[in-house]
């Protein structure tokens, strides 16, 4: 597949998620496809040859672990800068707002430093291994999302007419 192609893709998908998160959706619709993108993403990076540097193999896969973690650190507080409630009949629903959106700021910053600092060594790295990297961030996001909406129905109590 084409460099331009994959940033074609990378782009469209983060862009998606991103506008998406502010507006309200229905946690429970996320469910199925909240996992659909970030598998694309990942069967398309492994897809590809050179997602690691073959002159820096060890550097290249370090590299691709930082950015990787990266990816899951910033699902992590993406999911949990995000505002998620229970309406009055017990749907769950999730926002994200302006500090949600300075988590994928930080997380672009991050890895972009990260691209510079690969540069400057000498390693290629690929559109693989940012697909691998946003992969990771939406993973982690919507599983720790559907974790804090299974917390808030647990709570979420209809009250028996009786």
């Amino acid at each position: 597949m084409s460099g331009l192609l994959n940033i074609v893709v990378i782009t469209a998908a983060v862009a998606w998620v991103f506008i998406r998160q502010f507006t309200a959706q229905r946690v429970t619709s996320e469910g199925k496809k909240g996992w659909l993108i970030p598998v694309v993403l990942v069967v398309m990076a492994v897809r590809q040859p050179g997602l690691l540097d073959s002159g820096h193999h060890t550097a290249s896969a370090v590299l691709l672990g930082v950015e990787v973690l990266i990816g899951l650190a910033c699902g992590v507080g993406w999911s949990w800068t995000t505002r998620i409630w229970t309406d009055a009949d017990g749907t769950v629903w999730s926002k994200g707002g302006w500090a949600a959106a300075g988590v994928w700021l930080g997380g672009m910053v991050l890895r972009l430093g990260l691209m510079g600092l690969a540069a400057a060594m000498g390693i290629h790295q690929g559109s693989a291994a940012t697909m691998l990297s946003v992969a990771a961030m939406l993973l982690a996001r919507t599983g720790v999302t559907a974790w804090r909406s299974q917390a808030l129905q647990q709570t979420y109590r209809v009250p028996v007419a009786g």
